[in-house]
């Protein structure tokens, strides 16, 4: 069976059978290199990150990185961290650390976004514990984004060391136990259950983040979830949410001269009624007067 993301094929060992197995790092040692390479999630993920980072300066976390392999398609305003059980390439922003065993921490920082692509699937009955740590890893402004595959699919092909195999609505919920769900999308669309390998199909799933209703649960690979923090109301005024594209901010109102009267500060202007035609009006009159000269 393949990984939807990678599409790699993977002969199962003994174990594949039992039901629930977690894997240590001799396992993710080898399992890594399957992702040296930048395969669609991974690069619609940059997508994601370049998108909220606007070009401005912020930091990243990647859960579970793997080789770090998205460290090379991110633009140097993002300053990139990994996390992983099995590290190749020793490095001061990348972390060994079991993530099922230890709490998700890095030296006690706080990141803009932090990112955990692939690993949910892996969590097993862990889930709901390295979803708890997560917030605790973000600015109050942070944004948090995770992946997780479509079992729903038409053809539900199940990756062979999967232990977390749940619907989506479990999973979304989930989520919103620890966190606020701002947009949900597939990383990919493709009629078999694994990310597209045509050049053409790969292109145009790439810009695609938005849902198809109907198509999406049977033909969605994987999906992306971006999601904030739930913050007191409190708090809401001085973190605002950034707007997301397509929405239009709400600004505030102005306070008018007149202690009596308050104006938005965006409205539209009322159209000028057209000025009324007195030609018409004059004639009927000279049509009176001359009327009355005849009697």
């Amino acid at each position: 069976m393949n990984d939807p993301a990678s599409g790699k094929r993977v002969v199962p060992g003994d174990d594949a059978g039992k039901a629930v197995q977690y894997y240590k790092k001799e396992f993710w040692t080898n399992e890594n290199l399957n992702y040296s390479r930048p395969h669609l999630r991974m690069e619609k993920a940059a997508r994601i990150i370049n998108t909220l980072a606007q070009g401005k300066e912020r930091t990243l976390l990647d859960i579970g990185c793997g080789p770090a392999t998205l460290m090379r398609l991110l633009p140097p305003n993002i300053k990139y961290y990994g996390i992983d059980i099995a590290i190749h390439d020793p490095a001061p922003n990348l972390i060994e650390s079991d993530l099922l065993e230890n709490p998700i921490r890095f030296d006690d920082k706080r990141f803009d976004i932090v990112l955990a692509q692939g690993f949910f699937e892996y969590a097993g009955e862990f889930q709901s514990k390295k979803l708890s740590e997560i917030p605790r890893l973000l600015n109050p402004d942070g944004t948090f984004i995770a992946s997780y595959v479509n079992f729903r699919h038409r053809h539900k092909d199940v990756y062979w060391p999967y232990n977390n195999v749940q619907s989506f609505d479990s999973f979304r919920e989930s989520l919103t136990r620890n966190f606020k769900v701002d947009r949900f999308f597939p990383s990919s669309y493709n009629w078999n259950h694994h990310a597209p390998r045509r050049k053409l199909l790969r292109t145009i799933n790439l810009h695609l983040d938005f849902n198809i209703p109907l198509i999406g649960p049977m033909l969605a690979v994987e999906y992306f979830f971006v999601c904030s923090l739930h913050l007191p109301k409190s708090q809401e005024s001085r973190h605002p949410r950034p707007h997301h594209r397509g929405r239009k901010p709400c600004l505030p109102v102005r306070a008018s001269p007149f202690p009596d009267m308050r104006r938005c500060a965006v409205r539209r202007r009322k159209a000028k009624a057209p000025a009324p035609d007195r030609s018409l009006q004059r004639l009927s009159d000279r049509h009176r007067a001359s009327a009355r000269d005849s009697w």
